[in-house]
């Protein structure tokens, strides 16, 4: 699948447009929560944020995938190749005709993708994070990216700022509050997908954080729930809400028809945590998940935010 082939040409790949369907396919059966939140975007960005997710989607599943045993650094070196093929117009798989056209509506700079590129990197060569700033470091490459990348379709336009009160206020910087973003979702995965990591031998809670409340690798492989625990989830949660509300400061200064999508998203996700909170930290056996209708009922709220915030 990665190995470039110079034969390969245009002819041989589907049209733009059954590319993007593949890439809306894959968005809807993957991520269900993200996939709603595109569908209140434009059909331009929404179709190019399909693009952008099937593409870090492919490149998560090189080391979390079907096929990850087979996954070695040099697999990750023609993954690269690819890309850099890619960002010049020439795309080497079917979905990637997909990103190629969005390239050519929207200035996606290269260095977010090989930033992602080196998170997959880390996860060959670590299953344990010592501290906070090593885990970050990983949540940045693998989802503070996918933050820039969308920031970058969604548009910046400060000057539609939305409640009066903003204006003459400081203004964040959408940038890094894109990113704050990204390492929100990528916490609250790491949260919701403790038991599932364990299962594969990886722990990402950092270990700094386990002995300061006298909780074990050991206890985590062996899914000890006790008050040990719910101490420990609850100082990872508010953690990842503080990202999350880093993250809201710089939702004022995207595209008015942007902001909607975003705050949906945004509240959608963190709506995992409450569901964690709810199933009494159980994530060793009981995996959450926000229920399409209670989806739906967030929906009106955040239409508001994107109105007043």
């Amino acid at each position: 699948m990665l190995q470039l082939s110079h034969s390969l040409r245009s002819k041989d790949l589907v049209p733009k447009e059954d590319a993007y369907e593949v890439c809306r396919q894959i968005t809807a059966e993957y991520s269900k929560t993200f996939y709603l939140g595109t569908l209140l975007m434009t059909p331009a960005k929404r179709r190019a944020i399909w693009a952008i997710y099937v593409w870090c989607r492919r490149t998560d599943e090189l080391v979390d995938g079907p096929q990850a045993a087979l996954t070695t650094k040099e697999t990750l070196d023609r993954w690269e190749k690819q890309l850099h093929s890619i960002f010049q117009g020439h795309p080497v798989e079917d979905t990637d005709v997909a990103l190629v056209d969005t390239l050519k509506h929207f200035p996606l700079d290269i260095q977010p993708f090989i930033d992602m590129i080196d998170g997959q990197r880390m996860d060959l060569d670590k299953d344990r994070y010592r501290t906070f700033e090593e885990l970050e470091l990983y949540c940045y490459r693998v989802a503070g990216t996918v933050g820039l990348m969308s920031t970058t379709v969604m548009g910046v336009d400060p000057s539609q700022a939305t409640a009066p009160w903003r204006r003459y206020a400081a203004q964040p910087n959408p940038t890094q509050e894109a990113v704050a973003l990204g390492i929100a979702n990528q916490l609250t995965n790491i949260l919701r997908d403790v038991g599932e990591d364990a299962r594969r031998g990886r722990i990402y809670l950092p270990l700094d954080d386990l002995a300061l409340f006298d909780y074990t690798e050991a206890d985590l492989m062996n899914g000890v729930i006790d008050d040990r625990w719910r101490a420990l989830m609850q100082f990872e949660i508010q953690r990842a809400r503080k990202f999350y509300q880093q993250a809201e400061a710089g939702i004022s200064q995207l595209s008015a028809d942007a902001r909607w999508p975003v705050w949906a998203a945004q509240v959608l996700y963190s709506k995992i945590l409450d569901v964690i909170e709810q199933n009494d930290y159980d994530v060793f056996n009981r995996r959450a998940f926000v229920p399409t209708l209670k989806k739906l009922t967030c929906l009106p709220g955040t239409l508001v935010r994107s109105r007043i915030l």
